[in-house]
This record gives C-alpha cells, structure tokens and sequence, in this order.
C-alpha cells in the first residue's frame, strides 16, 4: 500500500495541560488540528477535557462538548476524519456511547482487551497506583453495537500480542466484519515500541486488514514509525503519543509532530493521504 494515512492524537487522556502544551478548549483543538491537517494528517484522534479553570487535566464525557469539538474541527479542517476516544475504566461506558451519538465520528477507538496498565520510575516506585484498563468481551460487544447503529467504524486498539489474537476471534464469531487495528506499542506493561517485534505481530492480523502504529515514548520511537511506513502500515503521532521530535528536540505542538512523520513517510516511499484519500482507504467515501 503505497499512501499512508496520518492521524494525529490531539490531547489524550494523561497528558496535564498546565505541564505540556497539550490543547483542551474546542479553539485550541480546532487549531491544533489545522496544524496538524495542513501537515498531512487526514484524521484526528480526539479526547475530550474539562473545560472550567485548573480542569483541563480531567476527562469529560459531555456530549454537548464533544458536539462543539466536532464542529470546531471539522470547519477548521474540512473533509477530516473524526476518531473519537471510548476509553473508561469500569463498565460505565454511558458517557462515550452519548458521545458517539452527539457528535458523529466516522471512527472510534474500541480498546479490544484488558491491560494491568503499570509503569515504574528509575526509584523503584510505581508511577501511579497499579490499575487494571479492563476491557471484557461484553463491553466491547456493547460499545460495538453503539457503533454499528450510528454507523460509525471501530478502530481496535490492541495493547499486546493476545490482543491482537482476540480481534480475530471477534471477527469469527461475528462481532465486526473486517476489522481494523491500532498497534499500541510503547505502554510499559503492553508491547514495546521495537521496531523488530513490529513484523511478527503483523503474522497475526487478519488477511488484508488495514492497521496502524500507535508509538508511545520519546525520541526512540520515530525508528518504529520508520519500520511500519516501510511494512506498508498507517500512522499515528501527536502530543498524545510523544512530546519529542526525531533527534530528542521537544515538539512545539502537533503541526511539528505530524511534519515530521509525514517525512518518515515519505522517505520511505510512502504517500501521504489526503483526506478524501484517506476516506476511499477507510472504505468512508
């Protein structure tokens, strides 16, 4: 496959806005965005912020907030493709299903399993308190058929191997036609971000499914986004996923992030998606 597809990761769920400039407001996505559009990327990965004074670190499952994010970004990017987050903890998922239905996306993140989600400082010490993403098969069959109502095409997101192996299962007894992956390689205690492990899990996909790397660290992972341009894979970057350019420069925002994956991509003989294209590839168009 010879042209790729950008998505940039706006914001994400961790990242503090009062430590990283990470955009919260419908105005600052909808900037963001322009940036990270005008530099290749033709879909964008959204989640949603708090928006009152010192709360932009915290999630919000607003619909009406998702609504004026969509349309914030969408005039400010026209023909872009909106990826909404789905991501909780529990089995409350009211709130990201209310999301889906207000705001429309052509794609959401369906997390395809669960993790204990773990990382440890150079101290010994936990980053944060030991927390399991749990992600059982009843959730994802209930947030898939949000989906399939709203007309809306999952993107799964798996954090290891067994995950990988379990989409294709979900596949075999119906639960998703033609599954699409998101490769999330660099979470601690998921698969790493090594751009020699990245060959084999793609033996594991099913036959002709379209995939995407998501690369989680610093500077080191730009040599895995090389290796899944040249294995003819999607990709995925932003401030969500990194904070540091090729060479271990800190990023500006998502435009420079994205800049610097489109020339990945295209050193390594790839095109770069327009939105349209990125459509007919999605099977959106």
């Amino acid at each position: 496959m010879n042209t790729a597809i950008i998505t940039c990761a706006l914001t994400g769920v961790l990242t503090d806005p009062r430590q990283h400039p990470v955009p919260v407001s419908p105005e600052e996505l909808a900037d963001s965005a322009r940036e990270a559009f005008e530099a290749g990327a033709a879909c964008m990965h959204v989640h949603f912020r708090q928006q009152g004074a010192g709360k932009g670190h915290l999630p919000s499952w607003d619909p009406a907030l998702a609504v004026e994010i969509a349309q914030a970004i969408r005039e400010a990017c026209p023909g872009v493709i909106l990826n909404f987050t789905t991501g909780t903890v529990g089995h409350d998922q009211s709130g990201p299903m209310a999301c889906i239905r207000a705001g429309k996306p052509e794609i959401a993140a369906c997390n395809a399993g669960s993790l204990n989600y773990l990382k440890v400082r150079a101290d010994g010490r936990w980053a944060w308190p030991p927390m399991l993403f749990d992600n059982p098969v009843e959730k994802i069959e209930a947030l898939l058929a949000v989906m399939r109502g709203e007309g809306v095409r999952p993107e799964f997101e798996c954090f290891d191997l067994g995950i990988v192996r379990s989409v294709s299962m979900f596949a075999e007894v119906g639960m998703v036609a033609q599954p699409q992956y998101n490769l999330v390689m660099g979470v601690a205690s998921g698969m790493p971000a090594d751009p020699e492990l990245l060959p084999l899990v793609l033996k594991y996909l099913r036959p002709g499914a379209l995939w995407q790397v998501t690369a989680i660290g610093r500077d080191e992972v730009w040599a895995l986004h090389r290796r899944a341009a040249a294995l003819g894979g999607h990709l995925r970057s932003g401030l969500e996923d990194t904070f540091y350019l090729p060479g271990g420069a800190r990023a500006s925002g998502n435009g420079a992030l994205i800049e610097a994956l489109a020339g990945v991509a295209r050193e390594e003989g790839r095109g770069v998606a327009s939105a349209d294209e990125a459509r007919a590839l999605f099977g959106l168009a």
